[in-house]
């Protein structure tokens, strides 16, 4: 990249003024112990002074946008960069399966960096996405050599990712799958161009079943491992084993700072890391921004990046941060010690009658709402955590007025109600059929009517755990949050059988969802009376004031 443009992306995202010139050692072998070679990109910054190294490891390639934002920027700035395409890519030998490799293959480059003349002892990493999971793998086992980590929308379990919630993640398992099989056949700009438009593109093999086989058809140089996660549902599988590296939060003892958006597919990941470096007295510091995986915003990401490996991995004089805790939530920036916020209490709302949410238990002896789920006709999605340009924040206006959505909603409210945490749904529930999934989101209506989704979550229900016809008690731990509802606006509850293609349909006849093609709908009645009172439990923050 000249050294136009780069000044010209230094200054947009408002980065620390460059240290340096860089040159380029472009495809530097790496070896790894079963006798494959791994290659790398060596940037070296022109200085006569030793600088830190930023490992980066990446499926993607080692071109533009990448080459930009993962290594030249970095170096620059005063850092060896090197920036490696993991196993079975770009020119990599081996073949790519998501995460297997990556523990082994980590500690194996670092070994090849001790022996570099120019690899100073200091070693931090660094990316977003998959290349957050490269950072964790290394973390299995730190080697002593690593001073700091920025991991930004980063994963940590592969089984999360694909069954986060129950049923599989659909679009975001078939988009990401269809994206690394097509990556290399494909010039980086038509690359661009079919992320951007492949829910469109996707939209025939979405609707496909049976689910095994879809990416058969989608050409490309395959994705042999889709098939084998849509054959291995249950989580707790020992297939899974290889696909996480968990551990790495309970071991690494170097300061981290995470990156997230609450509207990000690892939302729930980047905050379980953070939860678990906290436990342990690491030096740990979380931004989450209003974002999805695709739109983090980098004038706030990359100088943060910067300023934390200058301060971490350099040792250079540290750029003040106001809090190790800084969230967004709904227009302005917070900043705190801990999250949630030490100020919190449970606030409850109950389920009534006429679609409403009230403050208090219904005093019907017999109450009842009532919907119908086709996955022949399946409830759509409608923006949230998919890594697609439709996800986020979005009205659900359209959504909320079909027939198999029920909606429940409080009055204006009087006084601001902010939310930090995890928000609880408990539905007391009658269905007709026992294969059913329920899928619970909270929407912030405001004065217009405009209804606009916050969090949620979905839970598949199978034969095993419920009887048709029998009252059973549903409990979902919504994703976590931060949002305030403003006085005047009215929370709202939305209720329905599914959100596709997010997740994959519940085909409601109990057979195996990978191989299963025929379908029957289920009917639902939420209970909502005096002794079966279905209600939303909000973590709400104690007076807060803008």
């Amino acid at each position: 990249m000249s050294t136009v443009a780069e000044a010209a992306v230094g200054k947009l995202w408002r980065l620390p003024a460059r240290r340096n010139r860089v040159k380029v050692e472009r495809a530097v072998k790496v070896p790894m112990r079963d006798g494959v070679t791994l290659l790398a990109d060596h940037y070296i910054p022109v200085t006569d002074s030793p600088m830190p190294t930023i490992l980066v490891r990446c499926p993607y390639g080692r071109g533009f946008p990448y080459s930009l934002m993962s290594a030249q920027l970095f170096a620059s700035r005063g850092y060896h960069v090197l920036f490696q395409s993991t196993r079975g890519t770009y020119g990599s030998g081996g073949t790519f399966v998501p995460a297997v490799s990556e523990p082994a293959d980590a500690q194996d480059t670092v070994a090849w960096l001790r022996e570099q003349e120019w690899f100073d002892g200091r070693l931090a990493t660094a990316g977003g996405s998959y290349l957050g999971y490269t950072q964790w793998a290394l973390a299995m086992d730190p080697p002593p050599e690593l001073t700091a980590m920025v991991v930004m929308v980063g994963v940590h379990d592969i089984s999360l990712a694909a069954y986060q919630q129950g049923p599989m993640d659909l679009y975001n398992a078939l988009s990401w799958s269809d994206l690394l099989s097509h990556q290399e056949t494909v010039s980086p700009a038509v690359g661009l161009i079919r992320t951007f438009l492949a829910e469109r593109r996707l939209a025939g093999a979405l609707k496909r079943l049976p689910l095994r086989g879809t990416v058969d058809g989608l050409g490309g140089a395959g994705a042999p491992w889709y098939d084998d996660w849509v054959d291995h549902p249950d989580r707790t599988d020992s297939y899974w084993d290889s696909f996480r590296v968990t551990d790495a939060l309970h071991r690494v003892e170097v300061p981290t700072l995470l990156i997230g958006g609450w509207h990000d597919y690892f939302i729930q990941q980047t905050l379980a890391q953070y939860d678990a470096l906290r436990a342990r007295n690491v030096q740990v510091a979380v931004t989450i921004g209003p974002w999805t995986h695709l739109t983090v915003d980098n004038k706030i990401a990359m100088p943060q990046a910067i300023s934390w490996l200058d301060e971490h991995a350099a040792g250079r004089a540290p750029v003040h941060r106001a809090a190790p805790v800084q969230v967004f939530v709904s227009g302005q920036w917070q900043n705190h010690q801990t999250w949630p916020p030490a100020d919190m209490r449970t606030e409850t709302w109950y389920l009534q009658s006429d679609n409403r949410l009230a403050g208090s238990v219904s005093t019907e002896e017999s109450s009842g709402t009532g919907f119908r789920y086709d996955p022949e006709n399946p409830t759509p999605s409608v923006g949230g955590r998919v890594m697609a340009l439709s996800g986020g924040a979005k009205d659900n206006r359209k959504l909320e007025a079909r027939d198999d959505v029920v909606v429940f909603t409080t009055e204006p409210l009087a006084e601001a109600v902010e939310v930090h945490g995890e928000p609880v749904v408990e539905l007391h529930v009658t269905s007709d059929n026992a294969n059913a999934d329920l899928f619970a989101r909270i929407c912030d209506v405001d004065p217009s009517g405009r209804s606009v989704n916050v969090t949620d979550r979905i839970v598949r229900c199978t034969e095993r755990d419920t009887v048709a016809g029998e009252v059973r008690t549903v409990r979902m731990t919504l994703d976590p949050t931060a949002h305030r509802f403003e006085p005047g606006h009215r929370i709202r509850l939305q209720i329905s059988g599914g959100a596709f293609p997010r997740f994959a349909r519940n085909l409601g006849t109990g057979e195996n969802p990978g191989t299963g093609t025929a379908m029957k709908a289920a009917s639902h009645v939420i209970q909502h009376d005096a002794t079966q009172p279905s209600r939303i439990s909000l973590p709400r923050r104690l007076n807060r004031s803008r």
